[in-house]
């Protein structure tokens, strides 16, 4: 799984395709590459308003569709090039939709959870349970999504819950389609005063020395074990969001 950041690895021959060349080079036969798409959604504000007007508010707007929905622009740039490459898979989901290519693609994106869908039985667990990795090339310290399955794993009480609505594509007409969910946008499942407990957990287990630290291009990359690092935080968030 691959978090990456273009503006930090510089210049690259082929830009964005070029780097995913490399990416999928690099796994080789037996593997595959999984970046998290989300979807862009321009009425996101839809989902700040009480939710018996969500409904009424969502007319009108385009709905979510898994082949050609954009990516959530703060995913980066990456993400949207893998979307649109031949060969690539994506998962149907208008908050939590995956796109992975290669030979265990198919593996890591079965049977998605429509709820929690960064929870068991998603792509995330799925890493865990192949074997996977989370490559980081320059992204931002709080760009990990895997730790967002640690969020379910935890043993933190009085965990933040919410519900979306979106409207989605469907073969009879779009359709108003609910969402539930731990907290996800950035608050966290929990009260935390010291900023964003990502980066905190991300920092720490850099510190543990258990990650593979070079550089790609100009920028830093870390290779973490996927199973490894969601057992970090998961105890790591039970000693501290309590």
């Amino acid at each position: 799984m691959v978090h990456a950041s273009l503006r930090a690895i510089g210049p690259v021959v082929g830009g964005a395709n070029g780097v995913l060349d490399a990416l999928c080079a690099a796994t080789g036969m037996g593997g595959a590459v999984m970046m998290v798409l989300g979807a862009r959604d321009d009425w996101a504000w839809v989902n700040e308003s009480p939710e018996t007007e969500r409904q009424v508010l969502l007319h009108g707007s385009p709905p979510f569709d898994a082949l050609s929905t954009p990516a959530q622009p703060d995913v980066g740039y990456l993400a949207e090039a893998l979307r649109l490459r031949p060969g690539v898979r994506v998962t149907n989901h208008p908050e939590g939709r995956f796109a992975a290519i290669g030979d265990r693609a198919a593996e890591l994106l079965r049977d998605p959870p429509w709820h929690d869908y960064f929870g068991p039985g998603s792509p995330l667990d799925h890493l865990c349970a192949l074997g996977g990795h989370v490559l980081r090339l320059g992204a931002d310290k709080d760009t990990v999504t895997l730790l967002h399955l640690a969020e379910y794993l935890a043993p933190i009480p009085h965990k933040r819950r919410i519900r979306r609505h979106r409207l989605v594509a469907a073969p009879g007409g779009p359709q108003i389609r609910v969402v539930e969910c731990l907290n996800d946008d950035g608050e966290g499942v929990c009260e935390w005063p010291h900023g964003d407990y990502f980066e905190a957990i991300l920092n720490d287990y850099l510190s543990s020395g258990r990650a593979c630290i070079g550089r790609v291009g100009n920028a830093q990359a870390e290779l973490i074990g996927a199973r490894e690092l969601v057992t970090f935080a998961v105890d790591w968030m039970a000693n501290n969001l309590i």
